[in-house]
């Protein structure tokens, strides 16, 4: 990259670098002194962020943007106190910094250590929910990282008084402001920047909808996790207790459909089609969801009750959809490798579960589904960093490299090698 440019956005990458070196040697008082002080001027400000989320929100609701997604984009006083709270409770969590991975004594005596330390600049892309802003602001922050958050331009007026507010209280704290520094510019031309900001930006992390996580990864020449898509199986095996299957079934597609750990296609072996199927059926119509079946599943339905799912046929298109919404893909299959055969070629590798009472069905399921979470016996809701333990999520990651699965505080590090001799030197 040309040192020569004067771009607005790698003037604020490199900005982000300098604050880096400073943030990477701090202890976690200082970095948890800033973040306790972002939760205050969060609580402090809550009039100036709500007023500036008004903008958005009537220039959404102008543009006829569906409820679901205003929704998503608005903030309140009651949400912004919400994620002061989520702040302090980040505060909490262990600090992944200066963690020892590894070490040991060589024979010729060197010490050798393998420590975590920060990633240094992340930057982030991200659609309309305004609350990311903090997180990422915050979960980087507590790892050591400055970030760069470039959000969409449909909470561009929320986004910039968050950070204002952020950029305050950590310079308040004696931090650098340039820790948090929001991308400039709404156009696409500066995500463009962002993502070839390469030597400026050592990680980029796309949060958001299959065409944003596609973009970021094929037009990116800085490094990219992928929190990708959700297209999330269940499949109920020949011995599973078919109640057992039915809670969980309805749960993984219905408790919340619109994130990424919902349930979009389920799988049941032949042998318990029979009696499984209508129960499925009344269960999920009465969650409201309608079900996109093969044969068997559309049989089932001209034969059953009234009140039971309504069923339409299903297509390969089916197969790949992360619907986000309340529908669900629906096969009979005769066995279990059937199961994982379709798991492994329609599945984003996010979270697959199987229900049974079988613990070799389990055990091959577990083996041979190769996706970042598999459920036995449990919802694929449970993928999630708060429900893992984790505290919180900067996403999910579907890649293999660097890090899979939900993504806590230390997967936002790195590790480098320190090796102590006494004058030692190489035969």
């Amino acid at each position: 990259m040309s040192s020569a440019s004067n771009s607005p956005v790698l003037e604020t990458a490199r900005r982000a670098r300098e604050a880096a070196a400073v943030l990477a040697p701090l202890s976690r008082e200082a970095r948890d002194r800033a973040l306790l002080a972002v939760a205050d001027a969060l609580v402090a400000r809550t009039a100036e962020i709500v007023d500036a989320n008004i903008v958005d929100v009537e220039k959404a609701r102008a543009a006829g943007t569906a409820e679901s997604v205003v929704d998503r984009l608005t903030l309140t006083p009651e949400r912004v106190a919400a994620i002061a709270s989520d702040v302090r409770d980040v505060v909490a969590l262990p600090d992944p910094v200066g963690e020892v991975v590894r070490g040991s004594t060589l024979p010729n005596g060197l010490e050798l250590r393998q420590v975590r330390v920060p990633l240094g600049v992340v930057g982030i892309i991200y659609e309309a929910r305004p609350n990311v802003t903090v997180d990422a602001a915050v979960l980087c922050l507590k790892s050591g990282n400055a970030v760069l958050l470039r959000g969409s331009s449909s909470a561009y007026a929320s986004n910039t008084a968050l950070v204002n507010v952020l950029r305050d209280a950590v310079a308040g704290a004696g931090l650098p402001a340039d820790a948090v520094q929001l991308v400039p510019g709404e156009s696409r031309d500066s995500v463009k920047e962002l993502m070839t900001a390469r030597g400026l930006v050592d990680v980029l992390i796309p949060r958001g909808g299959a065409s944003l996580i596609r973009t970021v990864v094929q037009e990116s020449t800085v490094p990219v996790i992928e929190t990708g898509t959700g297209n999330c199986h269940v499949y109920v095996d020949e011995h599973a207790d078919l109640d057992t299957a039915v809670r969980i079934l309805v749960n993984a597609k219905a408790q919340r459909p619109s994130v990424c750990n919902a349930a979009e296609t389920v799988l049941v072996h032949e042998a318990v089609a029979g009696e499984f199927l209508p129960m499925a059926l009344a269960a999920l119509g009465e969650a409201g969801v309608t079900v996109h079946g093969d044969e068997r599943w559309q049989a089932a339905a001209r034969g059953g009750e009234e009140q039971g799912a309504t069923v339409v046929p299903a297509t390969d298109e089916d197969w790949e959809t992360e619907y986000l919404s309340y529908d669900i893909a629906a096969a009979v299959v005769p066995s279990l490798d059937a199961a994982v055969r379709h798991i492994r070629r329609w599945s984003s590798g996010h979270t697959e579960a199987i229900v049974t009472r079988d613990q070799g069905a389990a055990r091959a399921f577990t083996a041979r589904v190769d996706s970042a979470a598999v459920m036995v016996n449990a919802s694929t809701r449970f993928t999630d960093g708060g429900q893992f333990g984790f505290g919180a999520e900067i996403g999910i990651s579907t890649q293999k490299l660097h890090a899979r699965g939900p993504m806590g505080l230390p997967e936002l590090t790195s590790t480098k090698y320190v090796v102590t001799g006494d004058g030692h030197v190489r035969p």
